[in-house]
């Protein structure tokens, strides 16, 4: 029997030959075209069932099919009368094709190709369109998904009939990488008016190619060889990115006048302007932490076998969280997996015990808990009451594999209005329906960490959105022509963060009185803090004519997530969602496309043949899944079972283990010193070789590795927890230095604790400069309390810190 969703492959020939994708990235919309080309080699006809993921943000807004010579436009349907008219065609011996969402989640496509017949060709085209998100760095993100992982089930879960639930990766095969039978390529044309500074990949690109002197321009593509091991990541740098911008766009012709595709749509991009906070860390809140404990979360971070796993990160991360906490906040930190745990029975005041105690706790956190159940400890959390004066800021750490996204988003949604979601969604394949569905539900902010990017840094930024206040009481005002007024399109933005982008879409209804008027505006208000503010955009009234129409395809998704998250409590809402669909041409969970040959002169004959297309096998922390029962006493495996795969947390018969040291060893920081790796914890808990009866293990020895520290890491480890470090033997050898050479060179009347914090703090800025969004937040605590404690002999201390160190850090790193 396979293991975890891993289906042997049978050899059959693969109808699907390639996949060829077309990108037009204009600002922050990219356009997609995606033709997958298929041929039918064996003697009767297959129908070809291809599952495949995709942003859950993207607009799927056509369908089309060129089956021999007969080009076929699919039609958007309701779900289930779709799918009956493709049953009905395969049954009468036509060709025919289907695309829809899968049951519960936004982010995984199915694509059927039916009655193709021996020795048949035919092309499907699927066209979207899809906003795109700008990273910390200010690059503008495109992913082209590739991995599919297997969506978690529990064991034993029986799905309600008709809903689908548990069946999203039924039935499809994996095999090795390297040996799928199809290829991809992929090609990106850029427009930007501000300039194309660069593009980056984590996969191999060909050189970029500029297409216009003023680099405005320009095009590149996926180097051949793509191995599907992971998404195809662009990250697009503009030369002034955070320039607002406006698109309008004329309405599709022939639409009825007053509806959303028959009325100009219009797309603002606007970074507001935030002022800097008030100075001080604020104190109030309740900061909780649900860390992903599945078996999955074994798996390497990032690319190559020396890559920290999963799990290794996380629990540097939350090191850099604690000690970041506010002093009088409150905080807990959850695990899940099959079951889930936490610190402490509720939340706990932020405290120096409470501190050190935690990251004891962090130590001896593993992979062990199986499966990735999320429902269940939410719903722990949100029974916990809120405390009055800390409002609640939710971090979820996950690599996104579930099968019940909808339901999860939508328990989130319910608690809305009592906190706040930051999510991360780690490594290749994690769900973005589930990662950005939570974010949104609850106002926060989603990131996600692939490749060699470091979780440290993206989840100390969040923490930092969550510590300052954010812009609220967002409004708009319209300011147009006589004849014309402008209607927001959903909701529109409820919170913004420093350094967000932010999109609104407006339908642009009536008839100007007046030809002269060329221009309209927008202002938005925001309050913040005790500030009311305001920002205007201008904009012309001149449409721009596209037939692809990106702008009211990008309105109608965002009105569709709105509707489609709330259409369980309101029936109302879910038969506007329907209309919306139908109208706009974007896919929805309550419609698909299908496309049937009706010019066929003669009904196929045969029997028919399901061609399951195969995706690459999973890896897990550098070996197959197959083999990932054998790397821990608790395991998280997978079987096939009754049409269903299940990854589950199963105990299996072992002899009983020989005991052996495992040191866990976290992530070098690059320094200017030099690379090292840090031995996290030299007393963590025995893990053990183990075998089950049946399967085929190789030994597997590990050494014991003692390496020295990371100096940024040995150092944050040793600031208190009110930001102030102690003068100790620890830091003097952190800092190559005796502690009598630390204390002679002490101002007169400055306690040791204030001058090794300014030592600490100089250290950071001249060692660790690199790293600084990590540790930007307990530097903060750092300067807060040298400020109220080392007084007018701050200066004093930063000149002399500065001479025993050998450094040159400005007075001004000290607010000074």
């Amino acid at each position: 029997m396979p293991e975890c969703g891993l289906l042997t492959h049978s050899h059959k020939p693969v109808p699907l030959q390639s996949i060829s994708v077309d990108v037009l990235v204009r600002g922050f919309v990219a356009d997609v075209v995606s033709e997958l080309r298929y041929q039918n080699e064996e003697k009767n006809p297959v129908e070809a069932v291809f599952v495949f993921p995709l942003d859950d943000e993207a607009a799927v807004y056509a369908f089309e099919g060129l089956i021999g010579e007969t080009r076929i436009e699919a039609q958007i349907r309701e779900k289930k009368q779709a799918e009956q008219e493709y049953e009905d065609a395969l049954s009468e011996g036509r060709e025919a094709f289907l695309l829809g969402r899968e049951a519960n989640t936004s982010d995984i496509f199915t694509c059927s190709l039916g009655n193709l017949p021996p020795d048949g060709e035919a092309t499907l085209k699927l066209r979207y369109v899809q906003a795109l998100a700008p990273e910390p760095d200010g690059a503008v993100r495109f992913v082209l998904p590739a991995v599919l992982n297997p969506r978690y089930v529990p064991q034993g879960f029986v799905p309600t009939p008709g809903s689908g639930a548990g069946t999203v990766t039924n039935s499809i095969p994996r095999v090795p990488k390297g040996q799928l039978p199809y290829t991809l390529s992929l090609n990106v044309t850029l427009e930007a008016p501000c300039g194309i500074n660069r593009v980056e990949s984590k996969c191999t690109l060909e050189p970029l190619h500029y297409t216009a002197e003023d680099h405005t321009t320009a095009q590149v593509s996926l180097a051949t060889g793509h191995q599907f091991d992971r998404d195809v990541e662009l990250l697009v740098y503009y030369e002034d990115v955070h320039k607002p911008s406006t698109l309008l766009e004329a309405g599709k012709t022939g639409a009825a006048p007053g509806s959303l595709m028959g009325d100009p749509a219009l797309l603002l991009t606007l970074y507001p302007s935030i002022p800097a906070p008030k100075p001080g860390l604020n104190s109030a809140g309740e900061f909780l932490f649900l860390l992903d404990r599945s078996g999955s979360m074994d798996n390497s971070s990032g690319v190559g076998r020396d890559s920290p796993s999963r799990i290794q990160s996380a629990k540097e991360t939350l090191v850099l969280i604690l000690k970041s906490l506010p002093l009088g906040c409150y905080f807990n930190i959850y695990g899940f997996g099959s079951t889930h745990d936490s610190f402490y029975p509720q939340s706990v005041e932020y405290t120096q015990k409470t501190m050190s105690k935690s990251l004891q706790r962090v130590k001896e956190l593993r992979a062990d808990l199986g499966g990735t159940e999320i429902l269940r400890p939410l719903k722990d959390i949100y029974s916990q009451p809120c405390r009055e004066g800390h409002p609640r800021q939710l971090f979820v750490f996950t690599d996104g594999e579930v099968f019940n996204t909808d339901e999860v988003i939508a328990e989130v949604r319910r608690h809305s209005s009592s906190h706040r979601c930051f999510s991360f969604g780690i490594g290749e394949g994690a769900s973005t329906a589930l990662i950005k569905g939570i974010a949104r539900a609850a106002g926060g902010s989603a990131e996600f960490i692939t490749g060699k990017e470091r979780m440290q840094a993206k989840a100390l930024q969040s923490l930092k959105k969550a510590l300052q206040p954010a812009v609220t009481g967002i409004s708009l005002r319209w300011d147009l022509p006589p004849g014309l007024e402008a209607a927001l399109v959903g909701s529109g933005p409820q919170v913004i963060f420093e350094g967000q982008r932010c999109l609104i879409y407006g339908q642009i209804r009536g008839k100007p009185q007046s030809s002269e008027s060329a221009e309209g505006s927008v202002v938005l208000k925001y309050s913040f803090q005790d500030q009311t503010l305001t920002e205007t955009m201008k904009f012309p009234l001149q449409a721009q004519e596209s037939d692809r129409l990106p702008v009211h395809r990008l309105a109608a998704q965002a009105l569709l997530q709105e509707l489609e998250e709330a259409k369980e409590q309101d029936e109302g809402k879910r038969r506007l969602a329907l209309e919306t669909s139908l109208s706009s041409g974007v896919v929805c969970s309550q419609t698909a496309y299908v496309g049937v040959n009706m010019e066929l002169s003669k009904a196929l004959q045969g029997p028919l043949s399901r061609r399951n297309i195969p995706l690459a096998q999973c890896f897990y922390a550098g070996v197959p899944q197959i083999n990932r029962s054998l790397r821990s006493p608790r395991v998280c495996s997978s079987t096939y079972s009754e049409g269903v795969f299940y990854k589950c947390s199963a105990r299996v018969a072992v002899p009983k283990p020989q005991a052996r040291r495992f040191n866990l060893r976290m992530s070098a920081v690059s320094l200017k010193s030099k690379r090292r790796e840090v031995d996290m914890d030299d007393h963590l808990e025995d893990l053990s070789d183990c075998s089950a009866p049946g399967l085929l293990r190789e030994e597997e020895k590990e050494t014991t590795l003692k390496e020295e520290g990371s100096l940024l890491l040995r150092l944050i480890l040793l600031q208190n927890a009110d930001g102030s470090w102690p003068l100790d033997s620890d830091l003097a050898t952190l800092l190559d230095l005796s502690e009598a050479e630390i204390s002679s060179q002490k101002p007169a009347q400055v306690i040791p604790t204030a001058w090794a914090t300014v030592l600490a703090v100089l250290w950071l800025h001249f060692r660790a400069a690199e790293q600084n969004d990590e540790w930007q937040l307990l530097e903060a605590k750092a300067l807060s309390w040298l400020q109220a404690t080392a007084g007018p002999q701050l200066a004093e201390c930063v000149k002399a810190g500065n001479a025993l160190l050998g450094s040159s850090v400005s007075p001004q790193a000290f607010g000074l």
